[in-house]
């Protein structure tokens, strides 16, 4: 099982409040047989609208890991294609102000730290990132506190979620390989499972 302790690495801000899950991945692209090429269409209607302006098409941004955003992030749709999306391009953690509870749910069980802060906090570390995109930040859910250079605020998350992500026990199928011994040793004593010829 994969624990989730600390992610690093550079920025990328996406500035705004009520950012659904429609613009985070457009409907036409739910069509999909596997999500492997979702990252390619993060964004898509608001990177087109934005010719190339957008953060996820911006140089400075290419290998961010930690996604920074606003108020009421993923709302919408519970299509579980956004953070997949999101997750494909290259994130691993997200810091905002305030997530959907599905949108956040679903990250989670992707073993995708979905953390809160301030509001005033927020708009500080987006505000770093957009002066020094290359500058190194960590998110620590041990200490839970996030951190860019001198810059440090703390950082929220339900204890339950967070537990999970340290332990590892987010991964589902990772729990199952795990107990492969005790599973086949329940399924042995279940009647409906014997085979009868």
């Amino acid at each position: 099982m994969s624990q989730v302790q600390t992610v690093s690495g550079s920025g990328i801000p996406v500035i705004g409040d009520d950012i659904d899950t429609d613009r985070i991945i457009p409907a036409r692209f739910l069509r999909c047989v596997t999500f492997d090429s979702l990252g390619e269409q993060v964004f898509a209607d608001d990177r087109a609208q934005l010719k190339g302006q957008h953060p996820f098409d911006l140089p400075q941004y290419q290998d961010a890991k930690i996604l920074v955003v606003n108020a009421n992030f993923g709302c919408g749709s519970s299509r579980e294609h956004a953070p997949q999306s999101i997750i494909r391009w290259g994130i691993q953690a997200i810091v905002g102000e305030s997530f959907a509870e599905i949108f956040f749910g679903n990250c989670i069980a992707n073993g995708i730290p979905c953390v809160t802060g301030e509001p005033d906090q927020i708009k500080q570390l987006q505000t770093l990132i957009q002066n020094n995109p290359q500058q190194e930040i960590t998110l620590d859910l041990t200490d839970m506190k996030i951190h860019a250079q001198d810059w440090v605020a703390p950082i929220n998350m339900g204890e339950g979620s967070r537990q999970m992500l340290l332990g590892g026990t987010w991964d589902s199928c990772g729990q199952l390989v795990q107990n492969i011994d005790q599973i086949r040793e329940t399924a042995s004593q279940l009647p409906y499972l014997a085979w009868n010829s």
